[in-house]
């Protein structure tokens, strides 16, 4: 059974599916798209439940030839359709699962145009699954570039009042990052050969060139003389061919990371947003920066890694601490969570620059524990703006004592993501410390100012604890009495604060499964 071509066609066909609907069957719409998103969740626990943990190679593999042309003297394109699962994709599978059915769940505030929204949500769904199962650079461009254009509408259509202006802004920043993808792709792709197919060819000095990962990644099956052969020499303002394009596929993966100073369409797009979408964006678009560097940058140029890691390392030092500053300064709740995410992956960074076990592992473990907290997060800022259209922070004391359900989920999301020990935020952080302190690449003073970010999270998120939650209640600005927690708005937390706890008490529940692949991936730098 091709299980990952299930995963990423079944929300894509059932958007088609969609059309079929009338406009006016809104309640028949919802329940199709909740039905979509707890099928295509079992089937993701179907692949969790038979894929082999300790496997270090990839899992249930599909591969099909796709684009083929012959190109005369240059040789022949191949572009296969290959899909892939392994210890580093199938956590962010879980995550998007869990995160998009909660989406979903959390959608009935959208009472326009509710048929063109799920439609457009079910086509972000399964573009997203693409981007983390596709084994070849070309099928991962086409999903990483399509996913633009569902998340453009979500913003522009549903946002707030200045949602053309956000939508636009995080177009054009994340089109003009995947310039530079593009140009680095296809320098690659003039460099590398399938060794299978080229054994066919009868033609003297002709190849089939490549856009698979497992060949790019592999410098024997670079052609001789070509810009980013391993040996090649030459280059540009003193750095070399293959410098260049790790630096191409950094700066375009670093804008929807995104990384401190390409980072200014975040809180835009963020405050704009409705919150399901502010979920999506945040738990699990942010995770496909950082998984491009992780599944491409550092493989394909492990030499180049190791070169740039105090420019990585700097990167996410200036990320968790001018991020953190923004958001200590901000008094839209909305603008400071989305502050917070900046800030939160630049650890991601820190990790990656290290190149150590260690800070590897801790930044793929803040990408799956920032999911599920910042989805948290946003719904929280939801809740308040749903019933007073106010996000602003200094208008609401006291809430408490109105709202103790409400309290308890918002204290303990907090205390996770600025690092409390025994939740999932305090394990990822750690790991990045220490991979940091470790680290024979980077100053050790990299990791000691890293650690200011916990003091900002912790000053940022206490104090607005402080004036939120505590002293006597008092609404500013509003008339209406606010309602706590009802049981089905508590139910869309349970499932993320369940993770987030379980995550912080069994860290080897999450560990376990990408420890085999990070363990692959080092051998490129110790080689």
């Amino acid at each position: 059974m091709p299980i990952l071509s299930i995963i990423i066609f079944l929300p894509l066909l059932s958007a088609a599916g969609m059309l079929f609907f009338p406009s006016g069957s809104v309640k028949s719409i919802r329940i199709f798209t909740i039905a979509v998103g707890i099928l295509e969740l079992a089937v993701i626990a179907c692949l969790g439940f038979f894929y082999n943990y300790g496997g270090k190679t990839y899992q249930f593999s599909e591969k099909y030839d796709w684009i083929t042309l012959d190109l005369g003297s240059l040789g022949r394109l191949s572009i296969d359709y290959a899909l892939g699962v392994d210890g580093i994709s199938l956590p962010l599978l879980f995550l998007t699962g869990i995160i998009f059915l909660t989406a979903i769940l959390a959608s009935y505030t959208i009472v326009e145009k509710q048929k063109g929204y799920y439609s457009i949500l079910l086509l972000l769904y399964g573009t997203i699954n693409g981007c983390f199962l596709a084994l070849d650079f070309f099928l991962f461009y086409l999903f990483f570039e399509f996913m633009l254009l569902p998340m453009y509408f979500l913003i522009g259509i549903w946002g707030g009042p200045r949602r053309e202006y956000a939508a636009i802004k995080f177009f054009l920043y994340t089109l003009l990052g995947s310039v530079f993808i593009l140009i680095a792709m296809i320098a690659l792709y003039m460099s590398a050969v399938d060794p299978v197919e080229t054994i066919f060819i009868t033609k003297p000095n002709q190849f089939v060139h490549t856009f698979r990962f497992e060949y790019l990644s592999d410098p024997k099956f670079y052609i001789p003389n070509t810009i980013l052969h391993p040996d090649s020499v030459g280059g540009i303002l003193g750095l070399t061919f293959r410098q260049l394009a790790f630096l191409f596929l950094f700066f375009g993966f670093a804008v929807k990371l995104p990384a401190v100073p390409f980072h200014t369409w975040l809180p835009d797009a963020h405050v704009e947003a409705p919150t399901p979408v502010s979920v999506i964006l945040a738990s699990v678009l942010l995770k496909i920066g950082a998984y491009g560097l992780i599944r491409i940058a550092y493989p394909i140029f492990p030499a180049e890694a190791v070169y740039f890691s105090v420019m990585v390392g700097a990167f996410g030092l200036v990320s968790i601490i001018y991020a953190g500053y923004n958001a200590l300064a901000q008094n839209d709740l909305k603008k400071l969570i989305a502050y917070s995410s900046v800030s939160h992956m630049g650890f991601v960074l820190l990790g990656l620059a290290s190149l150590t076990v260690e800070g590897i592992s801790g930044a793929i473990y803040q990408m799956v524990s920032h999911g599920f907290i910042s989805a948290a997060l946003f719904l929280i800022a939801g809740v308040i703006y749903e019933q007073t259209h106010d996000r602003t922070i200094q208008n609401y004391m006291g809430l408490a004592n109105k709202m103790p359900n409400f309290t308890v989920i918002t204290a303990i999301t907090f205390f996770a993501s600025l690092g409390l020990p025994g939740l999932s935020g305090f394990i990822a952080e750690i790991l990045v410390f220490l991979g940091a302190f470790k680290s024979a690449l980077l100053p050790k003073w990299f990791a000691i100012a890293s650690t200011f970010g916990l003091v900002l999270a912790a000053a940022y998120y206490l104090w607005t604890l402080q004036r939120m939650f505590f002293g006597k209640y008092a609404l500013l600005n509003s008339t209406v009495e606010l309602q706590d927690l009802t049981a089905s708005k508590l139910l869309l937390f349970i499932p993320l604060l369940f993770f987030i706890v379980l995550l912080g008490l069994m860290p080897s529940l999450l560990t376990d499964i990408f420890n085999p692949a990070v363990n692959e991936l080092m051998k490129k730098f110790v080689e």
